[in-house]
């Protein structure tokens, strides 16, 4: 998968090192307050005396709060991006076991970060560069599974259908449905021990009709 380009840094300063401790205290308070109680209910100063800095400090590395969210968010994008690396560019090796590698490692990735996924989800409506973030994200894994599905049609694996991008849109955003309903357990829900079985059963189904697609 080729990396998403998201925006640019969400820190005050043109250039910061990736190293910073106190920017890494920041958003290391972020998520372990995120944990605790809903985004709403931090506050810059809460931020600020979890990192160990002082108010005015804080606005040295972010001009807000809603910078850090997003900050954080750019590094789970990052990290899912690359926990998938060339899984797909392997697919035809082994259909089945390639997807749920896909499936898996996307969940890994997000489960291991939940409370940014789920602040993410609950200030969307919001928040319009976080909606504008994740609708960039979104279009990014729509078009890459797209392409998988044309390659796996055009080598006569999965038997043509619906159009690839509206199965890929589709796929995509019930994986972020479900995932949101596990993680957060609003309403009914998959078992998180349960749930990349259950999304690949359907993304099988979807793609290869209830056919079992061969290895190249």
């Amino acid at each position: 998968m080729t990396p998403i380009a998201t925006s640019s840094p969400r820190g005050r300063r043109a250039a910061r090192s990736a190293g910073d401790d106190r920017e890494s205290a920041i958003l290391a308070t972020a998520e372990r307050l995120l944990d605790q109680r809903p985004f709403a209910d931090i506050s810059i100063d809460d931020l600020a005396r979890g990192a160990g800095i002082s108010r005015p400090t804080f606005y040295f590395y972010f001009p807000s709060k809603d910078a850090v969210l997003l900050t954080l968010l750019d590094r789970v994008i990052e990290e899912a991006d690359t926990a998938v690396g060339d899984v797909l560019d392997r697919l035809a090796e082994d259909p089945c076991a390639r997807w749920r590698e896909l499936i898996g490692r996307f969940h890994e990735t997000f489960g291991g970060h939940r409370a940014v996924v789920l602040a993410c989800a609950q200030v969307r409506g919001t928040n319009a560069e976080v909606r504008r973030l994740w609708a960039t994200v979104l279009e990014h894994w729509v078009g890459v599974v797209e392409a998988a599905i044309d390659a796996e049609r055009k080598r006569g694996a999965a038997p043509a259908g619906r159009p690839a991008r509206d199965l890929a849109i589709a796929l995509t955003s019930m994986n972020e449905r479900v995932w949101y309903t596990t993680f957060a357990g609003d309403g009914p829900a998959v078992a998180e021990s349960d749930v990349v079985d259950v999304l690949l059963d359907v993304w099988l189904a979807a793609i290869y009709h209830n056919a079992t697609p061969p290895p190249t």
